[in-house]
C-alpha cells in the first residue's frame, strides 16, 4: 500500500478521504528504537548523517502506512534561557527591562542555524507519495509560558498589562517571520502546516476565554492568514478543555483540530458538534493504548474507527495525542492493524 497525502489533505478540507488516513502528533524517536530494535540517533553532524536518520524516521511512518509525517521545528528550544514550560523555574523575562534587553532580533538566526540541516535533509529522505506536516514547533501561549513562566505569566497579566500585551506582539512578530521564511524556503516539502498551542487542561482553558481571544488569537490569525495565502491547509493541535473557544478557533480559520481526551469529551462529541466546519483528527486516547493489551486495542478501534468513519466527512485516525515511548508496541501494532482491516472492510 503505498503513501498518498491526497487522503490527509482530504481532511484538511473536511472531505471523507478514499482510505482512512491514519495521523499522529508526533511519535517519538525511542518508540520508534524500540518498535525497530535499534538506535535511532543522528550519528553525525554531516548532511548524510542526517540524512540517514529521517530515512530510517520517515521510513517508520512509511512502513506503519501513513501518508504523511510530522515535523516540526521547535521554536522554544532554542530561545536562549529557556526552559520554564518544562516547569520549576522562571523564564528569562520578568519585568519591563528584561524584555526590552531580550534578544528577539537574534532568534530567526539561531533557528535556522539550528533546523536548516533537517529541513534539508527531510527534502531529500521523503519517498515518493509522501509529505510532511507540521511547521514551527510550539505555539503562541506556549512561547509566552517558555519566556516567562506560567505562574509569572498569570501574575504578569494583572501587574503589568501593557507588558503582558507586548509580550504576545513581539512573539506574534517572531512567528510571522519565522514561518514566513519556512514558507519561503520549504513550502514543498509540507502537505499542510500546524500549531501545537496547549491552551486547556481537564475542565477549562488555562488562561480566561476572554484572554485567550484579547491577546492570543489576534497571534494565531496572523500565521493562520500566512499559511491559507500560501496555499496550504491549517490544522491546530491543543490539548485540554477549549470548547468554550472553539467557535472562536473554527470562526479564525483553522480548518483542522487534533488531540482529545475521553475525560473531558468523548470523540463521538467533537464530531456532533464540529463535524460539519471542520476536519478533525484523533479519536483513540493515548490510555487506550497505554493501559491494555493487543486484543482489546485491536477491537476498540476497529469498532470506534468504523463508527467515526462513518459519522465524520473529514476524519483521520489515530492516537488522541501522539505516541510516546511508553507506549507498549503491541498496542500500538494493534491500532495499525484495526486500522488496516477498517480500509480493506471498505475495497
Amino acid at each position: 500500500m503505498e503513501p498518498d497525502y491526497r487522503n490527509i489533505v482530504d481532511v484538511l478540507y473536511n472531505r471523507k478521504p478514499k482510505r482512512l488516513p491514519l495521523y499522529e502528533h508526533h511519535i517519538d524517536p525511542p518508540f520508534i528504537a524500540e518498535y525497530l530494535d535499534e538506535e535511532i540517533v543522528i550519528q553525525g553532524s554531516q548532511p548524510k548523517d542526517y540524512e540517514a536518520y529521517y530515512q530510517r524516521i520517515i521510513g517508520f511512518w512509511k512502513d506503519m502506512t501513513y501518508d504523511a509525517f510530522d515535523y516540526e521545528a521547535p521554536i522554544c528550544d532554542i530561545y536562549p534561557g529557556h526552559g520554564a514550560i518544562i516547569g520549576g523555574m522562571k523564564g528569562p523575562i520578568q519585568t519591563r527591562d528584561d524584555f526590552n534587553k531580550y534578544p528577539f532580533d537574534e532568534i530567526p538566526e539561531i533557528f535556522w542555524n539550528e533546523y536548516t540541516p533537517h529541513f534539508e535533509a527531510i527534502k531529500n529522505a521523503s519517498p515518493s507519495g509522501m509529505k510532511a506536516y507540521g511547521g514551527c514547533g510550539y505555539g503562541i501561549f506556549e512561547s509566552s509560558r517558555d519566556l516567562v513562566g506560567f505562574e509569572e505569566l498569570c501574575t504578569m497579566q494583572y501587574l503589568d498589562p501593557e507588558l503582558f500585551a507586548d509580550l504576545f506582539r513581539k512573539i506574534g512578530d517572531l512567528y510571522l517571520e519565522l514561518w514566513s521564511e519556512l514558507i519561503r524556503k520549504y513550502d514543498d516539502l509540507f502537505v499542510f502546516y500546524r500549531m501545537g498551542d496547549d491552551l486547556g487542561f481537564k475542565s477549562s482553558t488555562l488562561l480566561e476565554p476572554d484572554t485567550i481571544r484579547k491577546y492570543i488569537l489576534p497571534q494565531y490569525k496572523r500565521i493562520i492568514d500566512l499559511v491559507h495565502r500560501s496555499g496550504k491547509k491549517f490544522l491546530l493541535h491543543s490539548c485540554g478543555n477549549i470548547f468554550s473557544i472553539m467557535d472562536d478557533l473554527i470562526e479564525l480559520g483553522i480548518d483542522a483540530k487534533h488531540s482529545n481526551e475521553d475525560q473531558i469529551a468523548p470523540f463521538e462529541k467533537w464530531i456532533e458538534l464540529y463535524n460539519d466546519k471542520i476536519g478533525l483528527f484523533g479519536g483513540i486516547d493515548v490510555d487506550i493504548l497505554t493501559n491494555n493489551g493487543y486484543d482489546e486495542v485491536y477491537r476498540y478501534v476497529l469498532e470506534k474507527g468504523t463508527k467515526y468513519r462513518q459519522m465524520a466527512e473529514g476524519f483521520g485516525i489515530g492516537s488522541g495525542n501522539s505516541i510516546p515511548g511508553y507506549v507498549p508496541v503491541e498496542s500500538y501494532q494493534a491500532m495499525i492493524d484495526a486500522v488496516i482491516e477498517i480500509r480493506d472492510n471498505e475495497l
